[in-house]
């Protein structure tokens, strides 16, 4: 993955004079969403001046975004040292992974239970891209439709708590850290497996929308530790 190149770019903004706390804000939200999407990559030094041109961004709102930043486990802030994108360890990503598929397999229910029209058919759209990109053999462009097809579980689910809890432990950049290919085969299990989750949500079964959670995650899992068995050589990309 090539590296950003930090203060040769600036990350997009609406145009518009905005206040302090708006802008502070805005420092936030574009410097989390830039590591979850590995711009900036694990172990990185993440130097205030920097970060001030790219996110066109004083110092002040800069500090208060990676302070944020750090209680939610993405950036890592040492005394006199800086701050730095936090690295995770094989066995807290086999941790997080396991925790995570507790709350999805809640969402699931829920969302069988509580979802509606409306749900269902974004469910059903991304589903259809997904299929697209599995049969044009586009495996990254799979994978990035992975976290919108849960993301609109969590909203079916109208568990915001919950949501909000495993979308935080969705953004620990882990797929980032286990790239870049993916494990053979598991695009067209991670295929049916999607498909199994759809059919018990469209169907309102609860039990059967858990059940298909489970068995999804715990290969989503078994890719994880398949992952770390190869890191010492080729990388290979993390995959729901």
């Amino acid at each position: 993955m090539a590296r950003t190149k930090v203060g040769r770019e600036r990350v997009a903004r609406k145009p518009g004079r905005k206040g302090a706390s708006e802008v502070g804000v805005d420092a936030y939200r574009l410097l989390r969403q830039a590591i979850i999407a590995g711009r900036f990559v694990p172990n990185e030094r993440l130097v205030e001046a920097n970060l001030s041109k790219v996110l066109d961004a004083g110092r002040t709102a800069v500090r208060a975004a990676l302070v944020r930043l750090d209680q939610e486990g993405l950036v890592t802030r040492e005394h006199n040292r800086g701050a730095r994108v936090r690295l995770v360890s094989d066995d807290e990503a086999l941790q997080i992974e396991e925790v995570r598929a507790a709350l999805e397999r809640l969402l699931a229910r829920q969302a069988a239970a509580k979802s509606n029209a409306g749900d269902i058919r974004d469910l059903r759209q991304v589903l259809a891209d997904m299929r697209k990109c599995f049969a044009k053999g586009d495996a990254i462009g799979y994978s990035e439709l992975n976290p919108r097809f849960h993301q609109l579980i969590w909203a079916a689910a109208k568990n915001p708590t919950a949501g909000r809890l495993v979308g935080t432990l969705k953004s620990q950049s882990l797929r980032f850290q286990y790239q870049t290919m993916l494990r053979p085969g598991r695009t067209e299990r991670s295929l049916r497996e999607h498909e199994l989750i759809f059919g018990a949500i469209v169907a309102h079964d609860p039990e059967s929308a858990d059940a298909a959670m489970r068995d999804h995650l715990e290969e989503v899992l078994e890719t994880l530790r398949w992952a770390i068995d190869h890191k010492s050589r080729q990388p290979q990309w993390l995959s729901d």
